[in-house]
């Protein structure tokens, strides 16, 4: 099957790999999916939520789908216990995946007209769409979601801006900051926020991930243990070793470490690859 991206290219987009956005299923957190479901359901959802662990472990991911499940179940006494799977022939998926759900503003690193890339913070600019997307009347009265991806980006006005949100949110307004390093946000901003801490996936939901995409996980039991081991619990990590031919290198790398004669054939192999 033939990934068709819908999503907007981002600073980290990885080829033939969806976005956070357009993934419908959600590989691990379940604990954590379970408690904010719930959580909604008792109409108990904090209006801030920080999702914070390490880099590709899935933490927008559960945003998105967190964003779908409000929109899709509006009442929330009537919600399910389990947050809805996102049916990716659905409109709302389609909406929420293209950015043109009107409920939901996804804000992460701006594009760089001048060096064609983008640029390396989130900047106040971009904070500044929150005070406008909030001043819209919902247009069904369902929840309004602004996911800041990753929060770490902000520069210190951007973060100031959205102290200033954050202190007197409107009524159904959820706001989910991706944090990858907690240290990095101004200690106010993080008062206003009830932290969820996401943890590393395991080696089987790794694999999952890597099964998903393009060129598949290694077949023998030891080279997925390494590569599992190598990610770390990141997705994006496994699939940047197996995509670009990183496991070979990081192997390479190790073996050049470790040898008690210098290689230099093999230090100008490695610095080619």
């Amino acid at each position: 099957m033939i990934f068709e991206r819908i999503a907007p290219e981002q600073h980290d987009t990885l080829d033939g790999v969806p976005e956070p956005s357009e993934t419908p299923r959600l590989v691990g957190h379940g604990q954590a999916a379970t408690m904010l479901a719930s959580a909604y359901r008792s109409g108990k959802l904090p209006h801030a939520l920080i999702f914070v662990g390490p880099v590709g472990i899935g933490k927008a991911t559960l945003a998105f789908h967190l964003a779908h499940h409000l929109l899709k179940h509006p009442a929330s006494e009537q919600a399910p216990e389990v947050l809805a799977v996102p049916d990716p022939a659905s409109s709302l998926f389609r909406q929420i995946a293209t950015g043109a759900h009107p409920s939901v503003l996804h804000l992460t690193r701006p594009p760089n007209d001048k060096t064609k890339s983008f640029k390396t913070v989130v900047t106040v600019d971009e904070i500044r769409k929150v005070s406008r997307f909030l001043s819209l009347t919902s247009h069904d009265a369902s929840y309004r979601v602004v996911i800041v991806d990753p929060a770490d980006d902000m520069n210190t006005n951007a973060a100031n801006a959205l102290l200033k949100n954050l202190e007197e949110p409107p009524a159904r307004t959820l706001f989910i900051l991706i944090v990858h390093a907690p240290g990095s946000l101004l200690p106010t901003i993080r008062s206003r926020c009830q932290m969820v801490r996401l943890t590393p996936l395991d080696a089987e939901s790794l694999m999952t991930v890597l099964e998903s995409v393009e060129p598949p996980p290694p077949d023998d039991p030891a080279s997925r243990a390494a590569l599992a081991k190598r990610a770390g619990g990141s997705a994006r990590t496994a699939i940047l070793l197996t995509q670009y031919g990183g496991l070979e290198i990081a192997e390479t790398l190790d073996a050049l470490a470790t040898a008690r004669k210098s290689d230099v054939a093999g230090a100008y192999r490695l610095a080619e690859a």
